[in-house]
């Protein structure tokens, strides 16, 4: 399995610096690659591993271009990240002859009144219910369920184990019981979104829980009834979004935070791990809440002083009402 260095650039452009008919046969980072890895730096502060690196060629910026030709083949572009990310697709394609394969897998169950396109890929043990739409070029890998009226857009890819269109978590309290809200919206996605493995996502209430173009979606989210997600807006793992909760585009939410329900957050809002979220965020920004890491005695007593700050705070005012 190899890759030729012309042919590479002729797919996806960039300078070459070196032999376009030299050979890589693997991909990897600058520390670990061999003579006959392509690697890439996009973060100028690891510059010494691009000196120290055996990598065949290296992906660099412009502004690295001669320190990477000192040591050997390079290519130079605008965003080497980005760059590096194509070549791992054109890898993926070209090299592995790995790729989604249309169709409906023998294992699957697809109901007779669900509309899958052609070109869409249904993968082993998955469950299209009723009414369901799955759009060109998406691909449902294993165990992938998608229940009755939810809409999947084009060029998706659902990973093992998700679940679109499970009821939402609706309950109304009677005499010390609950009583079920049957969920009667669906789901809708629309296209180039990506959802991690055992990710689920509840159908709404009365309308419908939508998911926009673009959105990237990691292992173990739950995303509530009615949650609607912007465009571009990416959902590290185990986060969780209650319902009625509005995110807006180009958004990053981090690992395990937390949004309550019925609230807003604005487009371009980057919210830390472990955050939890309990308001609506109308400005764009980096927003955290996490009570830093300490040693655990030093942490019990700074949490015992939290507990305290409402009455230190009337105990202030106090004094400053009396201050002569």
């Amino acid at each position: 399995m190899a890759l030729a260095l012309g042919d590479l650039i002729a797919e996806l452009g960039g300078e070459l610096h070196g032999d376009p008919a030299a050979v890589v046969r693997g991909l990897a980072p600058l520390e670990s690659a061999t003579s006959a890895d392509l690697s890439f730096l996009s973060n100028p502060r690891y510059r010494a591993q691009l000196r120290d690196s055996q990598a065949a060629c290296v992906i660099v910026a412009p502004a690295l271009l001669d320190e990477a030709c000192a040591r050997g083949p390079a290519i130079a572009v605008a965003d080497p990240y980005l760059y590096f990310a194509r070549v791992t697709q054109l890898w993926k394609r070209k090299v592995l002859g790995l790729g989604m394969v249309p169709g409906v897998h023998p294992s699957a169950v697809v109901h007779p009144d669900a509309v899958v396109d052609p070109t869409a890929a249904i993968g082993p043990l998955c469950v299209v219910e009723r009414g369901a739409r799955i759009g060109a070029g998406t691909e449902l890998k294993s165990r992938v369920t998608v229940s009755e009226r939810c809409v999947i857009g084009e060029r998706c890819i659902l990973h093992p184990g998700v679940v679109i269109g499970a009821d939402g978590f609706g309950l109304a309290p009677h005499e010390g019981a609950w009583e079920k809200i049957e969920q009667l919206g669906a789901v809708r996605i629309g296209n180039d979104v990506e959802i991690g493995a055992n990710t689920c996502i509840d159908r709404g209430a009365l309308a419908d829980t939508v998911i926009e173009d673009g959105v990237k979606l990691d292992n173990l989210i739950q995303i509530g009834h009615n949650v609607r997600i912007g465009r571009h807006t990416a959902l590290a793992g185990c986060a969780g979004v209650a319902g009625s909760t509005t995110i807006g585009a180009h958004c990053t939410i981090g690992g395990r935070a937390g949004l309550v329900g019925h609230i807003s957050i604005a487009d371009h809002v980057h919210i830390s791990a472990a955050t939890v979220v309990t308001r609506s965020i109308t400005k764009p920004g980096h927003y955290t809440g996490v009570f830093p890491l300490d040693d655990h005695a030093a942490w019990e007593k700074n949490a015992a002083t939290l507990k305290q700050l409402h009455a230190l705070r009337d105990r202030l005012k106090a004094l400053e009402k009396n201050r002569p």
